[in-house]
């Protein structure tokens, strides 16, 4: 029997099931707003219905103490960079570019005095960020969005930014930096945690872990039983400059959502809220 005359004796009620799971999967598909898990056809079709803008948020493979899992910033960034751009309704997502500057390759400063930390040099990650921006450009989106979730590195970002805007502006294509998902939110969680109480916070911490844990839902990340404050000498030693102690799941919410929101609020006053 073929495939076709199978499906036809197929009683009415399971080849309607049938057809709505197969659809359902195919729009699941379709409607992701990460290009990795899109085909080439499918990210074509999203550009040409109105996913004109593309969001590449850099993240970063650095140390973050005995129990914080190396990829954090790759995690905080993959998530929100998807609520960015289910937020916005137009845009897509590059994969999260997981490596920034850490430290100096050669004298190992920074965090690259640790095991498993990653740097480029600033020339390095101004080029690959170029290269991205430039690969979203030949797909056809109008909007290419940069943001980075990890310190160093933030000005070459705005920078390259720039000079992709300088080159591509008269054409009809923007390019822009959005510095408040990093420089905004790191205030109002600083502004939060003092009201609190808790007075130090720069790598770590209380906020950096706090988003780690409310992301962390498997318990994959997060060494519940190596969370300790440190700062000043302590810190050359274990890699934190806070208190990671205070850290709790509810805490990372309100500074994920910071995020998101600062992002949302700034990509739509640069360039509007349906380019």
């Amino acid at each position: 029997m073929t495939r076709i005359g199978f499906i036809c004796r197929l009683p009415v009620r399971i080849l309607v099931i049938t057809l709505a799971f197969a659809a359902t999967r195919l729009g699941a598909q379709q409607s992701s707003v990460f290009i990795e898990n899109l085909t080439w056809p499918e990210v074509q079709h999203a550009i040409a219905s109105g996913k004109t803008s593309a969001i590449i948020y850099v993240g970063s493979t650095e140390q973050n103490g005995p129990h914080m899992a190396i990829g954090k910033h790759n995690f905080i960034a993959h998530y929100v960079a998807g609520a960015i751009a289910m937020k916005l309704g137009n845009a897509l997502v590059y994969p999260t570019l997981p490596f920034a500057v850490t430290g100096d390759l050669v004298r190992k400063t920074a965090h690259m005095r640790f095991p498993g930390s990653v740097s480029l040099t600033r020339q390095t990650y101004h080029d690959v960020v170029r290269d991205v921006a430039v690969s979203a450009i030949d797909a056809g989106f109008k909007n290419v969005l940069i943001m980075g979730d990890h310190g160093d590195g933030q000005d070459v970002l705005g920078a390259t930014a720039k000079e992709l805007d300088t080159a591509w502006a008269s054409k009809g294509v923007r390019i822009f930096y959005v510095p408040d998902l990093y420089f905004k939110e790191k205030q109002q969680a600083q502004a939060f945690e003092l009201s609190r109480g808790i007075q130090r916070d720069v790598h770590a911490g209380t906020d950096d872990t706090s988003e780690l844990m409310w992301l962390d839902t498997q318990q994959r990340w997060i060494r519940s039983d190596k969370l300790a404050a440190s700062s000043g000498a302590r810190e050359a030693v274990t890699g934190v400059d806070g208190d990671p102690t205070k850290a709790t799941p509810a805490l990372g919410k309100i500074f994920i959502n910071d995020k998101i929101d600062d992002a949302v609020t700034q990509i739509r006053q640069l360039i509007g809220p349906r380019p």
